[in-house]
């Protein structure tokens, strides 16, 4: 299949999840996961109309930054050292793994403008995961204040690989009720409205708790590594 027909399924499968909790398929943002596919399939996603982009690895976002249209809205999901911090600043509209204060303070010195974050949280606890953990979330966040050229837009988590729906829902609930105690703060740095959760197997969950923003490899790019 081609990937304007996987959009399509996938758009379909959003507008019924959005329909079940009274939700818009408008408010949903998918991120086109790219990492693991060649630059033509990247281009053949960006044709289909998805203008977010997801990298992990800075080699793989220059290469294709290199390749597409200047339109794309480039987002860094993977773990990030901070020493890789200098060689992807300002070169990627969000960063989803924002998980620690040596993090935080490196973005905060080589960007040369305010920069998108959503911060990591390892809601389910597991030892595979990076993130903050949940009582960590609130006191980081509000450290950040000092930090101006990062601006907490939401937050991120990775449900359990796991057939347990219920196990994957609570995970997903959970971070909306941590997103929603920090948006009550108001803070300026903070506003925090955003969820970042869901990939190809447990998105729709996702779309049911909240989520506004999804991961979408395999299910919208076909099979890695072609």
């Amino acid at each position: 299949m081609k990937v304007v027909e996987n959009l399509a399924g996938i758009r379909t499968k959003i507008e019924q999840a959005c329909d079940r909790v009274d939700r818009s398929p408008n408010d949903i943002t998918i991120i086109g996961v790219t990492k693991y596919v060649t630059i033509d399939r990247a281009k053949e996603t960006f044709a289909a109309g998805i203008t977010n982009l997801g990298e992990n690895r800075l080699e793989g976002l220059l290469e294709k930054q290199a390749e597409l249209e200047q339109d794309v809205h480039w987002h860094f999901i993977g773990s990030l050292q901070s020493r890789k911090v200098k060689d992807i600043i300002d070169k990627v509209d969000f960063i989803h793994s924002l998980d620690r204060q040596s993090l935080a303070k490196e973005i905060n010195k080589r960007a040369s403008k305010q920069t998108p974050c959503f911060v990591q949280v390892n809601i389910s606890g597991e030892t595979s995961k990076h993130g903050l953990t949940k009582d960590e979330v609130i006191p980081f966040i509000e450290k950040l204040a000092s930090y101006p050229h990062i601006q907490v837009v939401g937050l991120m988590t990775m449900a359990p690989f796991t057939e347990d729906e219920a196990l994957i829902r609570n995970t997903f609930r959970e971070l909306r009720l941590l997103r929603d105690k920090i948006m009550a703060n108001n803070w300026q740095h903070a506003p925090c409205s955003f969820l970042s959760m869901g990939m190809s197997n447990d998105y729709m969950i996702a779309i049911e708790e909240g989520a506004t923003h999804i991961r979408i490899g395999s299910e919208l790019v076909g099979p890695y590594d072609n």
